[in-house]
């Protein structure tokens, strides 16, 4: 259902567990529980491998900036080559890598050859192929499931994922104290093969394009342009950023905890594992508190109560204390985290979503590597104590951001809108061949009503964002002194190829100023393209 007035649409109620009817979707998300308690279980692994190899706060903490420094580093080129190249093929390829990678931690543990530095370095390697493949792998969820799903599949993805969390690091510190670490780095190695099954046998649509393809660079400044003109996701993407600053004390200092309230670490496991059951139970009663609350409510009290976890922490030195806590963590931070997430899919249209995605993970884990060096060092010379309540007060004061930044509760209408028609641009009677020539000076030619120039004026200046949003490098508007109902609206954009994007990136939600923009019109505007002629170009 359309909200006219707003621009924005709401979204069809469905069951949870429905997309498990879709079996490509159903399939995926079993191979991925597994493959993603692998995960979990190469991350306990690495944490104890690095305690157990006696290197003090600051490794440990740098064991989580290896895992996420690669999402900081490679989170836009993935984006780019998420939105240009087969899903599927990338998604085969950076999973073949991981498996590699995985089987090489797995030898040279069980030949004594690990040392700290190459534990961080073959753990930068590992995350790196998964920071290539996520956006790819976030983005495929609309090609999976019908848009009455959506938000199901968002939910199921968030459980499943929260499960290989609570089941992952307490299975870790099973299998490490019965059999070694290097047997959860084995059973890590196993875990992909499903995932590369179930992609490797599923049949993708071959997409069409009716525009020139984008280049890499090109699909790189389209992102950052798109998320710089898209208020509503700029903010997401900068509270995200500060809240992951803080509480990634919380995950990088926890194998310090978890070591010294119990030398097992089968403790270790117990305290993420609660963290994740946690998080179960948010996701549970995610649509419930939706339903009741508005977005901004639900992610500020998340955020409140993961500050006071924090601090809570600081001074709690047993386990059986530290692991309810751990729960009531987890619970906090699945409700930041799934609502931040799902707001980031739903602002972005289909052009654009990996490459936001990209964005948005570019700041997650980028924030998350800082946070986790600064609070490492912090504790390695404070205390992680103090590290924690620092922390902890940090993250409740980020809160300041919805003063001024809120987050935004609707969902703008993305659905591609068909935008003036597209002229045939001909050079001596013939079409130009090289849809990279320009650039191109787009003028629309606009005839007010006098007596709404003042309206007119105020709605077009607004129009200036999502023209430089969807591709243009300049814009401006100017007033014919010899006609004064006439006005001149000028943008420029890179390229003919960069300008038939653009037009196919225009939104219904776009539509609904264009209509405001209309109604102020004695007749309908007339839009002129001119090319950029070179002196070495013949007339």
């Amino acid at each position: 259902m359309t909200d006219s007035v707003q621009g924005t649409v709401k979204p069809a109620s469905s069951s949870l567990w429905r997309p498990l009817q879709t079996p490509i979707f159903r399939n995926l998300l079993l191979s991925n529980v597994v493959s993603d308690i692998g995960t979990f279980m190469q991350s306990v692994g690495a944490a104890w491998l690095m305690v157990s190899l006696h290197a003090g706060p600051i490794y440990v903490a740098l064991t989580q900036t290896a895992s996420s420094l690669p999402f900081f580093l490679l989170a836009l080129p993935a984006g780019s080559a998420g939105d240009i190249f087969d899903r599927r093929k990338l998604i085969l390829a950076t999973e073949s890598w991981m498996t590699g990678v995985a089987l090489l931690i797995a030898v040279l543990t069980i030949a004594g050859l690990m040392s700290p530095w190459l534990l961080l370095l073959l753990t930068f390697a590992l995350s790196a192929g998964d920071a290539f493949e996520t956006p790819s792998w976030r983005a495929l969820l609309p090609e999976l499931v019908s848009k009455d799903d959506l938000a199901a599949a968002s939910a199921l993805n968030g459980i499943e994922f929260n499960i290989a969390r609570a089941v992952g690091p307490a299975l870790a510190g099973a299998v490490i104290a019965a059999a070694g670490i290097a047997t959860a780095f084995l059973v890590n190695f196993v875990s992909f093969f499903g995932v590369i099954l179930v992609v490797a046998r599923w049949k993708r649509p071959v997409r069409k394009l009716t525009a020139p393809p984008e280049t890499f660079t090109g699909a790189t400044v389209a992102a950052l342009r798109y998320v710089r003109y898209s208020p509503a996701i700029l903010t997401v993407v900068v509270r995200t950023a500060v809240v992951m600053f803080f509480s990634s004390a919380l995950f990088a200092l926890l194998p310090t905890i978890a070591r010294s309230v119990n030398q097992s670490a089968i403790g270790y496991g117990l305290l993420l594992g609660c963290f994740g059951a946690g998080a179960i139970a948010g996701a549970l009663i995610m649509q419930w508190a939706r339903a009741r609350w508005s977005t901004e409510v639900i992610v500020s009290t998340g955020v409140s109560i993961l500050g006071l976890v924090m601090v809570s922490t600081s001074g709690l030195h047993r386990l059986s204390t530290l692991a309810p806590v751990m729960l009531i963590g987890g619970a906090a931070w699945v409700l930041f985290i799934s609502l931040i997430n799902a707001l980031v899919q739903s602002l972005a249209p289909d052009w654009v979503r990996a490459r936001v995605l990209a964005v948005f993970i570019l700041v997650y884990q980028g924030g998350f590597a800082l946070g986790s060096a600064a609070w490492g060092a912090i504790a390695q010379r404070a205390g992680v104590g103090t590290a924690l309540v620092c922390a902890g007060v940090g993250t409740i004061a980020s809160l300041v951001f919805a003063l001024f930044a809120k987050l935004p509760d609707s969902i703008a209408n993305l659905s591609p809108w068909n935008h003036w028609r597209m002229p045939i641009v001909v050079k001596g009677g013939v079409p130009v061949s090289d849809p990279e020539q320009g650039p191109v000076l787009v003028t629309v030619e606009y005839f007010v009503i006098p007596e709404r120039r003042v309206e007119f004026v105020e709605a077009i200046h607004m129009y200036e964002r999502i023209r430089r949003r969807d591709g243009a490098s300049q814009w401006g508007i100017y007033r014919d002194t010899e006609a004064g109902d006439r006005y001149l609206e000028a943008f420029i954009v890179s390229s003919w190829a960069e300008h038939q994007r653009q037009h196919q990136r225009m939104t219904e939600a776009d539509h609904e100023l264009e209509q405001r923009l209309s109604d102020y019109l004695v007749k309908q505007p007339q839009p002129r393209h001119l090319i950029f002629v070179r002196a070495s170009e013949s007339i």
